[in-house]
């Protein structure tokens, strides 16, 4: 594996975006230079992630999520330490 994240990235399984071996990795995300524990799914050349809409959820039973777009940057926090 490269040292760096993938340039997008998802947690939900039916994505075509999930990598589980990369999340195993502990993906941490910053976005407008705040870090976020919530991100559900990032692009890092669209610059955009998606974070869930408070408690909201849809028919399924999933978070609504929204898309924000700003600055975004991804590393794997076992190399930052």
């Amino acid at each position: 594996m490269s040292d760096a994240p993938p340039d997008r990235l998802s947690n939900d399984p039916r994505s075509p975006f999930y990598d589980e071996a990369v999340l195993a990795r502990d993906v941490g995300v910053r976005f407008k230079g705040v870090e976020k524990t919530n991100v559900e799914e990032y692009c890092i050349s669209e610059r955009w992630v998606r974070v869930p809409a408070g408690k909201a959820l849809d028919r399924y039973g999933n978070p609504l999520l929204i898309k924000l777009t700003g600055d975004v940057e991804a590393w794997y926090k076992d190399k930052a330490e």
